[in-house]
């Protein structure tokens, strides 16, 4: 069994009940948005937003679950995908997950009322509800990782991120979604305050550690369907190449600078820096650092009591470091 459907398992009625709820949540009465929105139903990912809020809310209420946690799911991935089709038009970007993009196919005029309009779906569907306390939590997100986007452009032109400024980047605009998530399904089964933060964080770590170990994969030598050197081609500056910059000699610091400036595109310029950042041991120092933030996040869960909603949770932490793509 894969690892995704062995996480599923002790939530698998669940799982299928809220892909029902969610297409429900997505209906309109115009049909230009209804076929966007199965097209974009069709060629959903793994969902693990959901399994994270699920599996918490089944955890921290032994076993017990409520409808504003369907709710909840759908909320976050309404907001989740309409922060994804903004993200293709704002990065030009006519793939997403294999298929084409929402702007590839209806260009971007309509591509950003759609994202506007799954956002707005997802704000009404908490409001109409009185869910007030979800809401808090996803527009906290949706704020960070606004924050968090713009931060990293203005980093970027400069490519001057230090590491502080790394890990708050990621923080905003990966591991704060994934922590509201976590948030989310505490609250939506009536937890107190300090197990929502709790989970919160346990969010946050798992978020952080997510990142990481994407911006590994540019320097895999494995298939995995991203193309290695891409995050350098793009000029985005990431933990190995971060760590190296720090402890690299002033000589060897300028003409990493200058590779990422100025031959970004060159293929075997690129490899030449990957290969520099993979022998000072920046590969090795960056699986430490997202070690540390999945051990953080195991060390949450020895709060709560032995479960299959807990395993699942355990299996799911391992599965975002070990994964191959």
């Amino acid at each position: 069994m894969k690892p995704v459907e062995l996480i599923k398992l002790p939530i698998k009625k669940e799982m299928e009940l809220f892909e029902k709820k969610f297409k429900e949540s997505m209906h309109t009465n115009v049909p230009l948005l209804n076929r966007i929105t199965y097209y974009i139903i069709r060629r959903k990912g793994k969902q693990m937003r959901p399994m994270f809020l699920f599996l918490i809310a089944k955890m921290v209420s032994d076993g017990g679950f409520d409808e504003r946690t369907y709710r909840g799911a759908s909320v976050v991935e309404l907001i989740h995908t309409a922060t994804l089709v903004h993200d293709d038009v704002v990065d030009d970007s006519n793939r997403r997950r294999g298929f084409f993009s929402i702007n590839a196919l209806w260009k971007n005029k309509i591509a950003v009322l759609v994202g506007d309009f799954l956002l707005s779906k997802g704000l009404l569907l908490s409001i109409d509800n009185e869910d007030f306390d979800l809401l808090k939590l996803i527009s906290s997100a949706v704020r960070e990782m606004s924050e968090g986007e713009l931060l990293q452009i203005e980093k970027a032109r400069k490519l001057d991120i230090s590491e502080d400024i790394y890990f708050d980047i990621i923080r905003q605009k990966t591991a704060t979604l994934i922590a509201a998530c976590c948030g989310i399904g505490a609250a939506s089964v009536g937890a107190n305050e300090e197990i929502i933060q709790q989970m919160r964080k346990f969010g946050e770590y798992i978020g952080i550690a997510f990142q990481i170990k994407d911006d590994l994969f540019d320097y895999s030598d494995e298939k995995i369907g991203k193309p290695t050197g891409i995050d350098i081609k793009e000029q985005k500056m990431t933990l190995p190449l971060i760590y190296t910059l720090n402890t690299c000699s002033k000589k060897e610091k300028a003409w990493i600078i200058n590779s990422v400036k100025k031959y970004n595109r060159d293929k075997t310029r690129v490899n030449e820096v990957i290969d520099f950042v993979k022998n000072h041991g920046g590969i090795e120092y960056t699986i430490s650092k997202m070690n540390e933030y999945k051990n953080n996040a195991l060390t949450i869960l020895e709060n709560f009591p032995d479960s299959e909603y807990k395993s699942s949770l355990i299996t799911m932490i391992h599965f975002v470091v070990e994964r191959k793509i």
